[in-house]
């Protein structure tokens, strides 16, 4: 791929390494979800949600929802 500017290097560079900060996130944020006292189904709900924005495969979440 070619840039007319640097701007638009930079630019794409800063997206690029802001998508992986999100996926990193929600993995640290997979990782420290506890039941505690909720029911299975909120639990379910939470974990859920985060993953789908984890970059998880589906084997992965597996051994993380364990």
């Amino acid at each position: 791929m070619e840039y007319k500017t640097v701007e638009e290097f930079l630019a794409d560079i800063k997206k690029e390494l802001g998508r992986g900060n999100k996926e990193a996130v929600k993995v640290a944020e997979l990782k420290r979800i506890e039941q505690e006292n909720k029911t299975i189904e909120k639990f379910v709900q939470e974990f859920r949600k985060v993953a789908r924005e984890s970059g998880y495969k589906k084997k992965s979440l597996i051994e993380e929802f364990k």
